[in-house]
């Protein structure tokens, strides 16, 4: 079979599973009334390369497929020929908008696996970055909804806050984007107190700029109809297809693994789960807004009582050495000669291990053989399993609210096709 007929009979496939769809419109003349029509995956409103197979009514949105697999990269298969530590950058990759927050929920899981502990300041300024990572996140989230519907300026005010961010995780990691900031077992260096007073600045005055983003949007009644009501889904269908994150909690369930399944040190810490039962965009749209004002909490506590002491954990034969060590002491370099060409060498057996991150569960699930790599390494994608819900929540609607939806949805495709 070559390429050609292959695509057809996918074509088929999906035409067929939109014709099999059952729905409430009845079709006199097919060919007059009927209409099939592509959004992406090139499309500035399917928030990457995502694409939309719809079948119309007029403007109502009969029927829907979500296909993915555009921006599909291998990252899982990627991970079988990498060790522990050379995987690290590719979590970068997958939700580019909190890759901070990418990294921690990786090495959580080979540290699970391997069986250490990362140092107690090491575990506060994880979730310093991690909190960071979710603002971000949601502070993109927010502006790229606000655009969609139509209000440009939040979109910019938003991005604004992001470059401040994005100035604060060079001067911590080195880089801006993809920071590769964490390590098995600690953290590639400590924060320094000009970090620390960067961040404590930034959250002093983040709570003005931001009332002052979502009280524009809050009194702009165009924004507030286009998403009161649109893209509704139930509590039953939200946790039958799996959804999470702020789509979850948007359908008035309090499920976050912050709370549920502690890790790092949130159970040390004071903070809300906002919940809205709604179920709609705008209820999605209030739980990001609130999220971020959680996150502010958390990251002021974090800096309060953040201990003094080391940031890698004391395991030689698993944690790489510093480099100042490696140059002074032999023991130090055969053990950096070892991790680096051999690699970790953990226990048989599998462990699974998943954070809340900025979009939902994302979770780890590692395979091993005792090697210096993954056997098998899967990842649990939130932006994957949200995206799940797109036909229910667009289905009856107007064309137009596709747009709406897929901004509350917020999914970013980089960890969707992983």
């Amino acid at each position: 079979m070559n390429v050609e007929q292959a695509m057809d009979i996918r074509q088929q496939k999906i035409l067929a599973a939109l014709e099999n769809k059952n729905t409430s419109v009845q079709f006199d003349d097919a060919l007059e009334n009927e209409m099939i029509l592509n959004m992406g995956p090139q499309h500035p409103a399917t928030h990457g390369v995502l694409r939309l197979l719809i079948k119309l009514d007029g403007e109502t949105v009969v029927a829907c497929v979500p296909e993915l697999g555009y921006l599909h990269r291998g990252y899982e298969k990627l991970a079988e020929n990498c060790s522990y530590h050379e995987f690290i950058p590719h979590t970068d990759r997958l939700d580019y908008l909190s890759p901070l927050m990418n990294n921690t929920a990786y090495v959580l899981a080979v540290e699970k696996l391997v069986g250490i502990e990362a140092p107690k300041r090491a575990q506060y300024l994880r979730v310093i970055i991690s909190e960071l990572a979710r603002i971000s996140s949601h502070l993109l989230g927010v502006g790229a909804l606000a655009m969609d519907v139509g209000a440009l300026t939040v979109f910019t005010w938003a991005f604004r806050e992001r470059e401040k961010m994005y100035d604060i995780f060079e001067l911590l990691t080195g880089a801006r984007f993809t920071t590769s900031f964490t390590r098995v077992g600690g953290l590639a260096h400590d924060m320094t107190p000009e970090v620390k007073s960067a961040i404590q600045q930034f959250i002093d005055q983040l709570p003005e700029k931001f009332n002052e983003m979502i009280n524009m949007l809050n009194t702009n009644r165009i924004f507030v109809e286009r998403m009161d009501g649109v893209g509704v889904i139930s509590r039953d269908q939200a946790v039958a297809i799996g959804m999470c994150g702020p789509n979850i909690r948007g359908v008035g369930i309090e499920l976050d693994l912050r709370r549920a399944q502690p890790y790092l040190v949130y159970n040390e810490l004071d903070f809300d789960i906002p919940v809205f039962d709604g179920g709609d965009c705008l209820s999605r749209y209030y739980v990001r807004v609130n999220e971020v004002k959680e996150s502010i909490k958390i990251v002021r506590q974090c800096l309060e009582k953040i201990p003094n002491g080391p940031i890698h954990a004391n395991e030689p034969k698993k944690v790489l050495p510093r480099k100042d060590r490696i140059y002074t002491k032999m023991e130090e370099l055969i053990h950096d000669f070892m991790l680096i060409n051999f690699g970790v060498n953990p226990p048989v057996g599998e462990v699974y291990h998943a954070v809340e991150g900025s979009k939902g569960e994302l979770g780890f699930y590692i395979q091993s053989r005792g090697e210096g790599h993954p056997w098998r390494l899967k990842i649990r994608s939130p932006s994957f399993m949200n995206l799940q819900a797109t036909p229910m929540l667009v289905e009856g609607g107007m064309i137009s609210d596709i747009v709406a939806v897929l901004g509350s949805l917020d999914p970013v495709m980089g960890e969707a096709d992983k």
